[in-house]
Formats: structure tokens, C-alpha cells, sequence
């Protein structure tokens, strides 16, 4: 490492630590002390789950009052899952940050996490041609952002602990932008943003919610070059959600979402 990246670093571990956001990343239970009666060890594993509990509730307190500069450099530094022991670059999300779309995929691939961008390579210039089908462009009232920020091994869904540790991460770029509408990009996105295991089947063409955000259902671009007979039921969902938001736009729409 360079002088100057020593000093970034160095620099990042202090206003990381001013932030109050180390070493709350990882929760680990100590380990009981193997002359511990059971009576004992039993209450000492309940206070110090209490522990982890209060730990992880701080930290997504903490996560939920950043401005953009501070949530970007906090999920740099991010070691809160074991996801952060193979990535190569964070992949914090990108677009207009006032936009009033937000597109929401699963999870880096191998080509997000060596350039830090969500959705590049085929399915990035696939996304970009589904947004180009109802007048949108990326970065122009567009933010593109994923469930997990770092790069599951082999491409694999993220599991719900990465999931988890990644939600108020997501949770505060919401706040921050206020969408009129979320666009949920393929089954992984969809059960996490709605709390929900119903297939993608189920949840297509229905207005469903997110923190009080309208949501809608559609495929994920990956899955769309391996099955091109459901282009056509992504096109559906496109001019679903570009009739939704003309309907939000002009105050028209009083959104009746899916339970």
C-alpha cells in the first residue's frame, strides 16, 4: 500500500470510529468459560445475546442518521458478514439521487464487484434497454442499488444474515432519496423488500408496498437472457410500473397495494 493509501485508510478507520460504527460490525457471543455450571452458562448466553441484540440495534441506528457521504464510506469499510472476506470492491449503488425511480436487483455479480458499479456486463445493458423501453435513462431520475452490497461467492443468492446485515444500509438510501416507486428486480429482491416468500409468480402485476413506497414486481435482467420467452411478461410489468407512475405523478393514483 502506498503512503496515501496509507493515510486514506488510516483516515477512513477514524471518521468510521467517530461514527461509533467499530467494532459494532460483528456481533460474536464470548465464549463460556468451560467450569461454568449450567445454571450459569445458561444466563450467561442470555445476557450476551441482550448484547448482540442492543449491538446490532445501535449500529442500525447509527446507519439510519448518515448523510450519502458518511453511508458510502461506512459500507466501505462494512464488515458485518462474511461476504467482506471475498469481495473486491463494495458495490454501494448509482444514479440520481433525488430520482423517483428506484430499481432494486439482488446482489453484485463478478463484473459489479471489479468495477463497484451495480448492473454491468449483459444484464446492465439489458436493464438499461428496459428503462430505455419507457423513456428512462440511467442516472437521470434513476438510482440502481442491490439488497446485498458486496459480491456473494459464485454468484449465489445472498442468504438472509448477508441479507440482514445489508437492510439498513438499503433502508437509509430509500430515506435518503424518497422514490415514488421501487421497481423489485427478480425473486430475491421481492421477498426481501416485502418480507415475503411467495414466488414471483404471485407477486407479478400487483402494487405492493415498501416503508409506505409503492412496489412493483418484475425480473431480473440476468434471468431474462437465460429465458427470453418472459421478455414479454417483463415488457407487461414495465408499462405497468409507467402507468403507475404517471398515475403518482400527477396525484391521480390513491396506491391500493397487495397484503
Amino acid at each position: 500500500m502506498t503512503v496515501s493509501g496509507n493515510v486514506k485508510h488510516a483516515r477512513r478507520k477514524e471518521i468510521l470510529k467517530e461514527l461509533g460504527l467499530t467494532p459494532l460490525w460483528r456481533a460474536r457471543v464470548p465464549d463460556t468459560p468451560n467450569h461454568a455450571s449450567p445454571a450459569v452458562t445458561g444466563e450467561h448466553v442470555s445476557i450476551s445475546q441482550a448484547q448482540v441484540n442492543a449491538g446490532a440495534e445501535d449500529r442500525r441506528s447509527t446507519i439510519l442518521r448518515m448523510d450519502w457521504d458518511q453511508l458510502k464510506m461506512s459500507v466501505e469499510g462494512c464488515i458485518a458478514c462474511p461476504l467482506c472476506q471475498s469481495r473486491s470492491r463494495t458495490v454501494f449503488g448509482i444514479g440520481d439521487r433525488n430520482a423517483d425511480w428506484l430499481y432494486v436487483g439482488e446482489g453484485p455479480g463478478v463484473q459489479e464487484d471489479a468495477t463497484g458499479e451495480p448492473f454491468v456486463g449483459p444484464a446492465g445493458k439489458l436493464l438499461d434497454n428496459m428503462l430505455a423501453a419507457i423513456n428512462l435513462k440511467r442516472g437521470r431520475n434513476v438510482y440502481i442499488a442491490n439488497i446485498v452490497k458486496c459480491r456473494p461467492p459464485g454468484n449465489r443468492n445472498p442468504n438472509s444474515h448477508e441479507a440482514q446485515q445489508c437492510e439498513p444500509y438499503l433502508a437509509r438510501q430509500i430515506a435518503l432519496i424518497q422514490p415514488k416507486l421501487i421497481i423489485a428486480l427478480g425473486k430475491v429482491a421481492a421477498q426481501n423488500l416485502l418480507n415475503t416468500d411467495a414466488t414471483l409468480a404471485a407477486l407479478r402485476g400487483r402494487l405492493h408496498e415498501h416503508s409506505g413506497i409503492p412496489v412493483i414486481v418484475t425480473y431480473h435482467p440476468a434471468y431474462l437472457l437465460r429465458t427470453l420467452a418472459d421478455k414479454a411478461k417483463a415488457w407487461e410489468d414495465l408499462c405497468f410500473a409507467r402507468s403507475t407512475m404517471q398515475s403518482l405523478q400527477s396525484g391521480d393514483l390513491i396506491p391500493t397495494y397487495d397484503r
